[in-house]
This record gives C-alpha cells, sequence and structure tokens, in this order.
C-alpha cells in the first residue's frame, strides 16, 4: 500500500499564527547529549559496506529508535492535547492509496507511520536480509518516504512534548537521537530540505560541528639556574 502526505501552514482565520517561543532551543536544553562526538563519522559509509545494505540497517534502526521516543511520551499525546499533526505551524495530513486526504489526530498519524514503517522494513522482499537477496529497484524511494514521515515524528515530539521530554528528563535522548538522523539524512540526500528547514533553527544548534578544542598553554621557558653570587659563597679564613 503506497500512502502519501500532506502539509500545509496553520493558519486559524487566515491569519499568520503567531511565534511561539521554542523551548528546545533555549542553551540549557540544546547543550544536553548523550554522546558528545562527532556524528559524521557514524553515518559516512564505510568503504567494505554495501550503500542499500548501509542504508537499510541504519533506516531500520532510527524506525526503532523513533518509535520508542515517541512511546516515552505517547500517553500525553491523545485526541484531545493533538486534535491535529502540528509541528512548528505546519499541519501534515495523511492521504491513502486512492488520494483520500485525511486530517486526523497526531495519534493516529503516528501510529499510520510506524505501521507503514514497520511494514516495509520487515518485508523480505523490500530489506531483505537473507545473504544474495537483491534489494528492489524502488529501495532508496522507500527509504527517502520512511525517513520522511520519521522526520515529522521527531518534529511533532519538539513542537508538541519537548515539556514533557524534559520532565522525563529524555532531552538528551532526543537531541542526540535527532542529531543523528538529521546528519544521516543529510549525507544521503535522503529528505528534501524543503521538508526539514521548519526544523533548521534546530538542526543547525544540534548538528553544527563540535568547537576545537582551545590549544593548550604554551609553558613559560625556565629561567636559567642563576650562579651563586660571592656573598652567598662558603669562605674559608686561613688562621
Amino acid at each position: 500500500m503506497d500512502w502519501l502526505m500532506g502539509k500545509s501552514k496553520a493558519k486559524p482565520n487566515g491569519k499568520k499564527p503567531a511565534e511561539e517561543k521554542k523551548q528546545y532551543l533555549e542553551l540549557e536544553y540544546t547543550k544536553i547529549r548523550v554522546v558528545d562526538f562527532d556524528l559524521k563519522e557514524l553515518v559516512v559509509l564505510p568503504r567494505e559496506i554495501d550503500l542499500n545494505e548501509w542504508l537499510a540497517s541504519n533506516t531500520t534502526t532510527f524506525f526503532n529508535l523513533i518509535n520508542l521516543q515517541y512511546s516515552t511520551i505517547s500517553e500525553f499525546c491523545t485526541g484531545d492535547t493533538c486534535q491535529t499533526m502540528t509541528a512548528c505551524n505546519t499541519i501534515y495530513y495523511w492521504y491513502d492509496e486512492r488520494g483520500k486526504k485525511t486530517k486526523c489526530t497526531a495519534p493516529q498519524y503516528v501510529d499510520f507511520v510506524m505501521s507503514l514503517c514497520q511494514k516495509l522494513v520487515t518485508d523480505e522482499e523490500i530489506f531483505p536480509t537473507k545473504y544474495g537477496k537483491e534489494f528492489p529497484n524502488s529501495f532508496e524511494s522507500l527509504v527517502k518516504k520512511i525517513c520522511r514521515y520519521l522526520f515529522h515524528v521527531l518534529a511533532h515530539l519538539y513542537g508538541a512534548h519537548f515539556k514533557e521530554t524534559v520532565a522525563l528528563e529524555l532531552q538528551g535522548h532526543l537531541n542526540t537521537l535527532y542529531a543523528h538522523f538529521i546528519v544521516f539524512v543529510r549525507e544521503f540526500n535522503l529528505v528534501d530540505p524543503k521538508e526539514t528547514c521548519i526544523m533548521d533553527d534546530l538542526s543547525e544548534v544540534l548538528c553544527a560541528p563540535a568547537p576545537a578544542p582551545p590549544p593548550a598553554p604554551t609553558p613559560a621557558p625556565s629561567s636559567p639556574a642563576s650562579a651563586p653570587s660571592p656573598s652567598s659563597q662558603n669562605h674559608v679564613t686561613e688562621r
């Protein structure tokens, strides 16, 4: 089943919504990570690994991790609290295989996303696990579809449930997962930048290269030992 996706800017009453303060951009939160090293090193294709194998492995991992991250706040994401699937003043709509547009609640949308991703990553014809099994010609486009949907879930977590994430002290895990995901999809051009631009402010903060450590201070040159002054030498008086 080939699901489609749509989005639009949320403009109640035809007016541009007021820009809300984004708690997740505050330094006290962005500085919290689970790991502190260059994520680029984690996503670069190893020389001896096939590209499709690498994309399959990482995509499956991101699906599992993002699904787990969402599950930590799922009790707060209900049809009452999240009546639409929103992220940064953007509403996401779901389209079925017939092209029917559906404005669903956030938990419904996430359920659609996770069900579709689960179906794809466990399909042996799409994500083969047996040696010698070929990947289909449509594999890359399906990986892009999965990553696009997973981005929507991450964006919703930040836009609608960051307070709950902080209360659970899981912001470090979310920040690290988000940064790792963005670095990965950028490395292999898996999500259109027009899709992720709504979170560019956070992406630039979390994905910025770690600053180089300051150079070690140059030790001050040691002063040469001075010869003892005549007055300090011991004198022997002959008698």
